[in-house]
C-alpha cells in the first residue's frame, strides 16, 4: 500500500510551504499583486492564490466573536454608484462584514440574519451616518441598541455648510476683497493646528478680511466642544448656546445644519452616556485603507478576494 504523510509544515496545495506562504501573504499586505509576483519571479494567479490562503489562515485564527458596538458604512465598488456594506467590530476594531448588493435594508438585514436574534439582542450601539435604511435595519433587528452618527459625517456636514458660506461671501464681496477668499478652502475647512505657517498666515488674513467667515469659522471650531460631553443634558446646553450665537448673523447654511442637528438630535448624543470609549474615527480609516487597498488591487474584479482583504484589514500578522 503506498502512503502519503502529511507534513504540518507544508501548505494545503502541498506545492510551498507554511513559511513561503506566510511571506507572499505579508508583501501582499503591502504590495500590489503584480509586484509581489515580479519579486518572487512567480505567475500573478500563483500569488493571488497564495495570498487567498495566507487570509483565509488570518480569518481562521482570528474567529468572530460577538461585537457590543459596531459601526456601519459603505464603500463604492464601481462607478456608477454601486456600493457594498462594511460593518466594523469597534470594540475589538475589526472589519466583521462585507456584503450585500447595494446600500438598501434588505442587504443591511443580510448581515443582522447572519449574527442571529440572540446575538442582535446583545449589540448595545450602532455607529452610523444619517442613512436611513441603515437606521431602519438596526432598530429592526436590535431592539436594545441605540444609534449614533458618526461624528465624522457630522463634520463632513459642517464643512460643507462653512464652504456655502465661502463661496457666499466670493460672489458678494467686491474684486479687491476676493482675493482673500480665493484658494483659501482648506485653510478654512481645516483645523488651525494642523495647519502650517503659511496656512495659518494666510487663514488670519482672511478672518481679518471677512466678519462673517470670521464668526462662521469661530462657531466651526466651537462645534467640536459637543462632543467632550458625557451627559446629554449638558450636550443640549452648550448646543442651545451654539444656536443662539447664529441670530442675526445671517448664516443660512449653519442655521439649515443646526436644524438638521437638532432632527436627529438623540442619535448625535448617543454616545454621552455610553460607558465604553468607542473610537469614533476608526470607521474612517478604515475605510481609507480599504480605498488604498482598492487602488492597489486595480483591475482585479474578484469580489470574494476583496472581502477577503477587507476583513483582513487590521488583523495581526500570521
Amino acid at each position: 500500500m503506498v502512503k502519503t504523510e502529511t507534513l504540518a509544515w507544508l501548505a494545503k496545495t502541498g506545492h510551498q510551504s507554511e513559511r513561503f506562504v506566510q511571506r507572499v501573504g505579508r508583501r501582499c499586505r503591502e504590495a500590489s499583486i503584480s509586484s509581489v509576483a515580479e519579486e518572487f519571479r512567480l505567475h500573478w494567479e500563483t500569488v493571488k492564490n497564495l495570498d487567498i490562503q495566507y487570509m483565509q489562515r488570518q480569518l481562521a485564527d482570528n474567529p468572530i466573536e460577538p461585537p457590543r458596538a459596531i459601526g456601519i458604512d459603505e464603500i463604492s465598488v464601481r462607478k456608477g454608484h454601486e456600493y457594498r456594506i462594511v460593518v466594523h467590530d469597534l470594540g475589538r476594531r475589526r472589519p466583521i462584514w462585507f456584503g450585500g448588493d447595494d446600500r438598501s435594508t434588505q442587504s443591511m438585514d443580510r448581515f443582522y440574519e447572519g449574527l442571529g436574534i440572540e446575538v442582535c439582542g446583545e449589540i448595545e450601539i450602532g455607529v452610523m451616518d444619517m442613512w436611513k435604511a441603515f437606521e431602519r435595519s438596526f432598530q429592526a433587528h436590535c431592539p436594545n441598541g441605540k444609534i449614533a452618527y458618526d461624528h465624522f459625517h457630522i463634520s463632513q456636514h459642517l464643512g460643507r455648510a462653512i464652504d456655502a458660506i465661502r463661496r457666499a461671501e466670493y460672489k458678494r464681496v467686491d474684486s479687491d476683497k476676493r482675493r482673500f477668499i480665493k484658494g483659501q478652502r482648506y485653510n478654512l475647512l481645516s483645523n488651525r493646528e494642523n495647519l502650517d505657517r503659511e496656512g495659518r498666515l494666510e487663514l488670519e488674513q482672511l478672518l481679518k478680511a471677512n466678519a462673517r467667515l470670521n464668526k462662521a469659522y469661530l462657531l466651526k471650531e466651537s462645534f467640536d466642544q459637543l462632543w467632550t460631553y458625557r451627559s446629554a443634558t449638558w450636550a443640549r446646553k452648550f448646543f442651545e448656546g451654539w444656536k443662539r450665537s447664529l441670530r442675526w448673523q445671517r448664516l443660512k447654511p449653519l442655521e439649515d445644519f443646526a436644524a438638521m442637528i437638532d432632527r436627529h438630535w438623540d442619535g448625535v448624543v448617543a454616545m454621552a452616556g455610553f460607558d465604553e470609549k468607542i473610537p469614533m474615527g476608526f470607521v474612517e480609516g478604515m475605510n481609507n485603507k480599504i480605498r488604498t487597498i482598492q487602488r492597489r488591487a486595480y483591475g482585479i474584479r474578484d469580489e470574494e478576494y476583496l472581502r477577503l482583504k477587507v476583513l483582513t484589514t487590521g488583523l495581526p500578522k500570521w
